[in-house]
């Protein structure tokens, strides 16, 4: 099974859009990190997003991009981003489909921590927006490990 844990792409501040949409650069950098990664021919089933603006956005390009066959929901609890990792790492071990979780930091951060060291402290990736990571769980096994990373500044542009 693989696991996208991917950071919403840049908002508008508060002060000039109170729900904080994708900015126009933020709108450019998720369609080139999403057209980055259909060319890998994902097997992505499903997206789930935060609820806030940006993160149903950016998911929403994600699944347009990557082709038809995706679902894209809100997921009930446990996306925020100041939630607790415990919760969303029990549900995610229990999916047996490639998925995609939308959010925001520090949630993003601290779900790749425990994931991949089972720990939330540890700074393993600089999240910018628009970044993404790819765990895999290799057969057999219970441990979570880092297959790949890639932020909009390493497209250019």
């Amino acid at each position: 099974m693989l696991l996208y844990i991917a950071r919403h792409g840049l908002a508008m501040p508060k002060d000039k859009h109170p729900d904080c949409p994708l900015s126009e650069f933020g709108r450019r950098d998720i369609a080139r990190i999403a057209s980055f990664l259909a060319r890998t021919r994902p097997t992505i089933k499903r997206i789930i997003h935060s609820g806030k603006t940006r993160a149903a956005q950016t998911a929403l390009i994600y699944a347009e991009i990557l082709g038809p066959g995706k679902v894209v929901e809100e997921a009930a609890e446990s996306l925020g981003p100041n939630d607790p990792t415990e919760p969303l790492v029990n549900f995610i071990n229990s999916w047996q489909e490639d998925t995609m979780v939308v959010s925001h930091l520090p949630l993003v951060s601290k779900l790749l921590a425990h994931l991949a060291v089972g720990d939330t402290y540890q700074d393993l990736l600089d999240f910018q927006t628009g970044s993404i990571v790819c765990l895999k769980k290799p057969n057999g096994s219970n441990n979570w490990v880092i297959d790949w990373a890639i932020s909009p500044e390493l497209l250019g542009g």
